[in-house]
């Protein structure tokens, strides 16, 4: 096996990266490429020898070990991007791993900033056997169900190890997370593509973050066809970096930010007062706070455990790593975002509104952000493609005397909230349904406790009913504009009319576009 991480997933020009791996085929070469709309090398590094090492029983909570095998100075001339670092080894077998390079210090070179969802990546990584989400290779080699699998996730994750592929050099005809027709008459339920999952080998997780070929590398590939110029950063620099949003007009979240730590979502916060504008063209965005230790080698992740699991947190409750709108926090991530997940849900994915309509319906289309789309009330604004599908936010509302839905302020969402479309979405597959569940259950009986202080009961319906809402609103001196759902980039990759328009009139009124 050939296999290798870096010391960190974020560099500047000039930085020295350090890389530690283990060949039982060497030697080996790494090529160092920018990923955009196309792939140019810009470092190539033969003849690598590097020994074959072990793996701790405990690397994906403890990380590797592993020596040093190589290292590499960032090019003074490397524009900030996406780099993947590809070790191949004698044999012909590649490994890959991500590297986000950012302008120098001080020296921005675009209007924009386009923030990676690293944390996302950390989250998802089940090198080692075992993710925040699942024991995946339990699930995988079928020595648990499905429920004892995700009964043994962990909530601390190294960083020191390498990354399970399939999460950061997803194969180009990776499908998308979206059942792409409805279900038909009494046809049994199903999620993605599963005779691609089952011809792949690929784990229920696989699709769920990353770059390449999936929603950053859609917007960034369709972005750099239109000429508009992106810094990029990660969401570990915002958490450590005082000054990463300095300079910046606006800060873009495309792919699937769920996990935010409490530094990044201070500097957000801030950043949008003071007249920064938030563009979010994704869902499930701001979901999880999570936090850092051990000077970023150690990701604390308890998700729903966040309190009882952690000792830190125990101590010290603003230590938890929970659902940002836990009562504990007081800081809903509908303050920020608009909107929340847990108003939202999965639309098209088992039985999660399984015949829904795949796009927005619009109501408020004298919207800035219809301006020349050929969008009116009543339209379903790209339900053909479909563009919604896995995670998509929302918010309650009311319908108004001029027929309008108004937000309901509720969760932190805004009462200034202006919804410009909507569409059914489902928080969880119903317990009633006749069909075989697809979709693993959220722990309503969680959020009806922590989010929503025992005011609602677990068995509540309206907690699984609800709506893909996008919207935007005015803060403090700033603007935030969010899509509502994780498939925006698929439909800027489609060259849709009416996502295209959308995404070029929010970028030209946030100061990104001409």
């Amino acid at each position: 096996m050939t296999a290798f991480y870096a010391d960190r997933l974020s560099a500047r020009p000039g930085d020295t990266i350090t890389l530690f791996g283990s060949t039982s085929s060497g030697p080996c070469r790494l090529t160092v490429e920018r990923v955009g709309q196309a792939r140019h090398a810009v470092l190539v590094l033969p003849d690598i020898r590097i020994g074959d090492h072990a793996t701790p029983d405990e690397a994906d909570t403890a990380g590797c070990g592993w020596p040093v095998a190589a290292g590499f100075d960032v090019g003074r001339d490397w524009p900030s991007g996406y780099y993947d670092l590809v070790l191949t080894d004698a044999a012909g077998a590649e490994w890959h791993h991500p590297l986000c390079v950012r302008p120098p210090a001080g020296k921005r070179t675009a209007r924009a900033l386009l923030v990676l969802a690293t944390n996302t990546y950390h989250a998802y990584n089940y090198w080692g056997g075992r993710s925040a989400y699942c024991d995946v290779a339990g699930l995988m080699s079928g020595r648990k169900p499905i429920a004892e699998a995700m009964a043994g996730a962990i909530g601390v994750l190294s960083t020191q190890r390498p990354f399970s592929q399939p999460i950061v050099a997803g194969p180009a005809d990776m499908p998308r997370l979206v059942n792409l027709r409805a279900r038909g008459f009494e046809e049994q339920p199903w999620a993605g593509d599963p005779s691609w999952r089952l011809y792949a080998s690929s784990t229920p997780y696989d699709g769920s973050a990353g770059y390449l070929n999936k929603w950053e590398h859609a917007f960034v590939a369709w972005a750099e066809a239109e000429g508009i110029a992106l810094d990029y950063a990660t969401d570990r620099d915002l958490d450590i970096d005082p000054n990463a949003l300095d300079g910046y007009s606006a800060v873009l979240l495309v792919g699937h930010s769920e996990y935010w730590t409490g530094a990044e979502r201070d500097a957000l916060d801030a950043f949008v007062d003071a007249g920064g504008n938030l563009a979010i063209f994704s869902g499930n965005t701001g979901f999880w706070k999570v936090r850092f230790e051990d000077d970023g080698n150690r990701f604390v992740c308890h998700k729903w455990r966040g309190f009882e699991a952690d000792p830190a947190a125990i101590a010290d409750p603003a230590l938890g790593t929970h659902l940002w709108s836990h009562k504990a926090f007081g800081r809903p991530e509908a303050a920020l975002t608009g909107l929340s997940f847990i108003f939202g849900g999965y639309h098209r994915l088992g039985m999660c509104v399984s015949r829904g309509q795949g796009g927005y319906t619009i109501y408020d289309d004298r919207h800035w952000a219809l301006a020349g789309t050929d969008l009116f009330y009543g339209d379903i604004m790209t339900g053909d493609l479909p563009l919604l599908g896995y995670e998509n936010d929302g918010c309650r509302f009311i319908f108004g005397s001029d027929g309008l839905p108004k937000p309901v302020a509720a969760l932190g969402v805004p009462e200034t909230l202006e919804i410009i479309g909507i569409a059914p979405c489902a928080f969880g597959e119903s317990p009633d349904s006749p069909y075989r569940p697809i979709i693993p259950p959220e722990k309503l009986d969680v959020i009806a406790r922590d989010v929503f202080d025992g005011r609602v009961r677990p068995d509540d319906p309206g907690l699984l009913r609800g709506h893909a809402v996008m919207a935007s609103f005015k803060r403090g001196q700033g603007e935030v504009f969010n899509g509502g759902t994780t498939e925006w980039a698929h439909a800027l990759a489609a060259r849709d009319p009416h996502v295209t328009r959308i995404t070029q009139n929010v970028l030209r009124r946030f100061g990104v576009e001409e």
